[in-house]
């Protein structure tokens, strides 16, 4: 069995003071709406986990009535840290899953084919996750705002999600990294952490976060359009 579990606890401070970047309509919709129905479509899913903020849960119970939902769906309550929900998500996973996809509730636009390869090759490998090749030149700074070196763009990659794990490993990964007092900005990191290897699946199509304003115009393109 696979779950996916959406991480929809964060505030999304960049987009301005009060503002719930997963409810902010676009494309006719809310943002975490196009999320949830990526994955509630994908033939790859059996259930879905959401990870929200305490005190969201009929808004999420509300906006899941109105999607005409066909898998089955649970809520939990997000953490301090991003890696805390993500481990609270895990735990309300059923019983029966082995294989996780874990997602960023402001990522809208994955790719169905790219869901489907990121489980599979997670079933092979132990982990897997949605990567971009970087395109443009990159340089590594001295921490202020001077060049400091220049970095081989070949081997670089964004990682995006869905993250996809064996449910054992991303388990594992997180407790050790948990009990090491360390904080991760990725389940990849938690992953490597025990020494992990994770498969880049290359997604051949754009696969933006909201984080800030700027980002919607993209994402209700692409959203209108298809993709």
């Amino acid at each position: 069995m696979t779950s996916a579990v959406i991480v929809a606890a964060g505030r999304g401070t960049r987009m301005g003071p009060g503002i719930d970047k997963i409810f902010l309509e676009v494309a006719g919709a809310p943002v975490i709406a196009h999320t949830w129905r990526r994955f509630d479509q994908s033939a790859a899913i059996d259930a879905v986990v959401l990870v929200v903020r305490d005190g969201m849960q009929e808004a999420f119970h509300e906006l899941a009535r109105s999607l005409a939902l066909t898998k089955p769906y649970q809520l939990a309550v997000g953490g301090a840290e991003r890696q805390d929900s993500v481990w609270n998500g895990l735990q309300a996973v059923d019983p029966a899953t082995t294989l996780v996809a874990i997602q960023d509730g402001a990522r809208p636009c994955t790719a169905a084919a790219v869901i489907e390869s990121c489980i599979a090759t997670a079933a092979r490998m132990g982990a897997a996750v949605a990567a971009q090749r970087a395109v443009d030149t990159i340089k590594e700074s001295d921490g202020r705002t001077r060049i400091a070196r220049h970095l081989d763009r070949s081997r670089l990659w964004a990682v995006q999600t869905p993250q996809c794990f064996q449910l054992s490993v991303i388990r594992r990964a997180l407790l050790a990294v948990k009990e090491a007092g360390l904080q991760v900005t990725d389940d990849t990191a938690a992953c490597e952490s025990i020494g992990q290897a994770v498969e880049l699946v290359e997604s051949p199509l754009p696969n933006p976060k909201v984080t800030a304003p700027s980002d919607l115009p993209i994402v209700e393109l692409m959203l209108k359009s298809g993709g």
